[in-house]
């Protein structure tokens, strides 16, 4: 019995070895993980902009969130922990993070980054224009001239090839393809604008957000206050934008997305003039709404401009 029973369990560990044996053979080895480039912006359009270039074929999260002003930020614990294990980190530059109270200095201080070599402007070209009641001071929405869009476009692109030489082709595809949508939508402004009277080209807004907008499509820029700052709507402001608006052949008000309209209703009120709709300057609008992207926040701004500007009273 004893002899049977050791047979037994002699046939039993053949069989499971062989078994064993036959698995292995026959199992397709998992592909080895590829880790994503870990990419951080410091706004929503910056992060718009990087994904259309990186795709899935990075790691993607913005600091400030749609529908906050990035001029004055508070970075949140989660913020710093992204900064400090991403491989890029990408923000506007031109005194937008770095101004007021310099919250992004601090960030990538913090984190332990280097500018120019884990940290990249992505205005890095751009022909700077400067605020009027400060001219040291730059502007920093060079974003909304189309024509500057494809510069930071072409210059996020070339980071990533630099930090992620195997996807290389697939980035420079992907921007190619973008640069010449919003070259095509740029084009397009310029001529709609140009057929508009001189005198009815007055772009009236709450922050002066506008002056690069207006250089490329043709426009003047009017506004109650120049940047966003704590100092927003003062009597002074309200009275000069009033003058500008009674002086030329006005007949529609915009606000932005990210602002109070509080100030601009007051305007309305004083000049009987609606306002006809809201703009997005510092953040794309919620995703699954319009404006959710570069793009379409750059189609929908010139339409309701172009709309607005036309429209007689």
């Amino acid at each position: 019995m004893k002899r049977i029973l050791i047979t037994f369990v002699g046939v039993i560990a053949m069989v499971s070895g062989v078994y064993c044996w036959l698995n292995q053979r026959n199992t397709v080895p998992s592909a080895p993980t590829t880790q994503k480039l870990q990419v951080v912006t410091t706004n929503s359009i910056l992060e718009d902009l990087v994904h259309q270039v990186g795709q899935d074929r990075i790691e993607l999260y913005s600091i400030v969130k749609r529908g906050t002003d990035p001029h004055e930020y508070e970075p949140q614990p989660s913020d710093i922990t992204q900064a400090t294990d991403a491989d890029v980190i990408f923000h506007n530059g031109l005194n937008l993070e770095t101004g007021g109270n310099g919250w992004f200095k601090k960030l990538v201080e913090t984190s332990h980054k280097k500018f120019d070599e884990d940290v990249f402007a992505a205005s890095d070209g751009i022909k700077v224009q400067h605020l009027t009641t400060n001219v040291k001071e730059q502007d920093p929405h060079a974003w909304l001239d189309l024509a500057n869009g494809i510069i930071y476009v072409q210059n996020i692109t070339k980071v990533l090839k630099d930090k992620d030489p195997k996807n290389a082709a697939f980035y420079q595809q992907n921007a190619d393809r973008y640069i010449a949508k919003l070259q095509k939508l740029h084009t397009t402004a310029q001529s709609k604008f140009l057929a508009i009277p001189e005198q009815q080209r007055l772009l009236v807004t709450s922050e002066g957000a506008f002056k690069y907008f207006g250089q490329a499509y043709h426009v003047q820029p009017a506004y109650i206050w120049e940047i966003n700052t704590e100092s927003q709507g003062t009597p002074e402001q309200m009275k000069a934008v009033l003058a500008k608006i009674r002086a030329a052949k006005v007949h529609s008000l915009f606000v932005e997305t990210s602002v109070s309209p509080k100030s601009m209703d007051k305007v309305a009120k004083e000049t009987g003039i609606p306002v006809f709709a809201k703009l997005f300057t510092d953040s794309l609008a919620k995703k699954g709404t319009t404006g959710d992207t570069y793009y379409t926040m750059m189609k929908w701004n010139i339409d309701q401009i172009y709309a607005g500007l036309v429209t007689q009273k």
